[in-house]
């Protein structure tokens, strides 16, 4: 258990000094303060190579058994990076197993596998080659194979037994040139604990391996990647001949001369309507010699609508009639005086006062829906008594009289 809390707090710690790390090299941005991106070129195949060696600790942990005791770590590795985010290597990983029990105490173990690996620095923050630290974690499969057992005790261990492994964990690159990087690198192995012991061939669980490796990586090849750039054709200006230049030249003399006539022209607009500005609304105006005048279009004569016989309701074309009348005559201040008849020719006197009485009232209520104040309206139905005109049509009329 010892063994491992310090597995735990080496990992611990290298993530929380990689991100701050990180951080403080996260400035790879550009002119506009956005981080730079790709795409990027296509590398030759020996260039963005790498080969490492590295030297560490490792435990084992057995299921049932716990943490074992603290062993030395080997690795050799040979990748390459295909974008600055991408790459993969391959590699040996030699370890002295210490478990606690018997049967692997002792055992040499090598894993020769391969890892898929993903720089998050320049995944999340934008590639930078100059980058002290990048952040790069892998997942790898291979190959595990003991080779030796100090205890001697051949009967609780197959000699170079292989089985597949899985292996998981942080590469931490620092950079120290051009050519020459730093590497700690925390991870562990996986496998079944079943290939061991007396009872040979029984699966009782998964074994871990921790391990954490320091060493040295020297790139190959080119080393950096050159961001995809895509070509814009060069446009060549072509001089102007000097009847070009002229010609422009007059063109520009002549717009220029159109635009000042068209300023007079709306300064002239301007000035013609500028009365119109000081009319009031709904006011009629004559306009003789430039000059606006407000006339006073009140009817001298009463205006007549027309009923049908025995109707108290106005026809479309009287209706309109009585419209144009009050949008030009009646307010809220204009004195009306509303006369109601009926012809003597159809019903009895007593129908044709009641008829009277509907039509002015039908009469009143329209002035009132075009605003006029009905405190202003002065009403009278004289039914059939008052005939103002000599047929039965025309007197089936409501006169309006401006007073």
């Amino acid at each position: 258990m010892k063994g491992i809390k310090i597995f735990g707090a080496l990992v611990i710690a290298s993530l929380l000094f990689s991100v701050n790390a990180y951080a403080q090299e996260n400035n790879n941005r550009d002119e506009n303060g956005e981080i730079v991106r790709g795409p990027y070129e296509t590398n030759k195949a020996g260039d963005n190579m790498f080969i490492a060696i590295a030297g560490g600790v490792n435990s084992v942990w057995e299921p049932g058994q716990g943490m074992g005791k603290i062993g030395l770590a080997t690795d050799l590795n040979i990748g390459k990076w295909f974008t600055p985010a991408i790459g993969m290597r391959l590699g040996w990983h030699g370890l002295m197993a210490n478990g606690k029990s018997t049967h692997i105490s002792n055992a040499y173990f090598n894993y020769f596998h391969g890892d898929f690996m993903w720089n998050i620095s320049n995944s999340i923050g934008g590639y930078k080659e100059t980058r002290f630290w990048n952040i790069v974690p892998f997942l790898g499969a291979g190959v595990g194979v003991y080779g030796a057992n100090n205890n001697k005790k051949a009967s609780q261990i197959v000699m170079g037994n292989k089985e597949f492994n899985m292996s998981v964990g942080i590469l931490n690159v620092l950079r120290l040139g051009n050519r020459v990087n730093l590497t700690l690198e925390l991870a562990g192995i996986i496998n079944e604990a079943h290939h061991v012991g007396l009872d040979a061939g029984k699966f009782v669980g998964w074994a871990m391996m921790p391990y954490a490796t320091l060493g040295l990586s020297f790139n190959l090849g080119k080393t950096n990647f050159d961001r995809h750039s895509s070509i814009t054709p060069v446009v060549i200006p072509v001089p102007f001949t000097t009847e070009q230049y002229n010609a422009l030249k007059d063109k520009v003399a002549a717009l220029e001369k159109e635009n000042a006539a068209l300023k007079d022209k709306v300064a002239a607009l301007e000035k013609e309507l500028a009365p119109l500005k000081k009319l009031v609304n709904g006011q009629t105006y004559l306009y003789e010699n430039g000059t606006f005048t407000a006339v006073d279009v009140t009817p001298d004569a009463p205006i007549t609508l027309y009923f049908n016989i025995g109707s108290d309701k106005l026809s479309a074309r009287e209706k309109a009639h009585l419209e144009y009348f009050t949008q030009n005559v009646v307010n809220g201040d204009t004195k009306l005086s509303v006369n109601g008849y009926a012809d003597k020719q159809t019903g009895s006197a007593k129908y044709n006062q009641a008829l009277s009485e509907k039509r002015v009232k039908t009469v009143v209520d329209l002035l009132k829906k075009a605003g006029a104040n009905e405190a202003n309206i002065e009403t009278a139905a004289h039914g059939s008594e008052v005939q103002l005109f000599d047929s039965a049509a025309k007197n089936r009329v409501v006169t309006i009289e401006v007073k």
